[in-house]
């Protein structure tokens, strides 16, 4: 269960409900029911009306949801109403990826430096964005209102660096390592094993298959 008393489970499909009503929003739809929304989602109506039941309800009973409140609330809940500065720690082809990736910028999540250790990447751009030496991780953390930390570094190195980051004032990080980091209760965590998602899908696909 999430801190809040709401199951993790609503809480990981938030980020979809708010994707599938900026699509609508883009579409011209101004209202939807929980029945068009179960249609488009493959989720069933009542999952959803409980879903949003745990944050207030947003509907009216034969009325549905008014798409831009409602993806306004949400984006309130997931907190991508406000600006969140980020860096990217590794700027391999992972750290690049994310760097280029602008779509990040549109909910709010803004990468505003690049670090690494590499002498031959240092001094390079990547969309705009420098990549700087570990020695300056510090300052710029400080200086730039830094709270989350995008970790794409090999797993020998994210330990020890996650611990020193979150002495530098970080409070949340993207984890991209192959490793599950071990830091105080405060610090959000958000680990993106990729290749355990890749085992998910064999998986899937192995046992479809029988």
């Amino acid at each position: 269960m999430a801190k809040s008393g709401i199951s993790t489970a609503v809480i990981k499909r938030l980020p979809r409900y708010y994707r599938y009503l900026g699509e609508l929003m883009e579409s011209g739809t101004e209202r939807i029911s929980s029945n068009e929304l179960s249609k488009m989602m493959n989720v069933t109506a009542s999952q959803i009306r409980q879903d949003l039941n745990n944050f207030g309800g947003f509907g009216q009973q034969g009325y549905g949801y008014n798409v831009e409140y409602l993806y306004n609330e949400i984006g309130k809940l997931l907190g991508v109403d406000r600006r969140h500065n980020i860096i990217v720690v590794g700027s391999g082809h992972l750290g690049q990826a994310i760097a280029n990736y602008a779509n990040f910028e549109r909910r709010g999540f803004v990468v505003k430096g690049m670090f690494d250790n590499n002498e031959d990447v240092i001094g390079r751009e990547i969309r705009g964005i420098r990549i700087m030496s570990m020695d300056d991780i510090e300052r710029f953390i400080k200086d730039n209102h830094i709270e989350i930390a995008a970790l794409t570094l090999p797993k020998h190195e994210a330990a020890r660096i996650a611990e020193k980051l979150v002495d530098y004032g970080i409070r949340g990080i993207w984890n991209f390592a192959h490793i599950d980091l071990s830091l105080p209760g405060n610090i959000v965590v958000e680990n993106v094993h990729l290749s355990e998602s890749l085992m998910r899908l064999s998986y899937n696909l192995t046992t479809r298959g029988k």
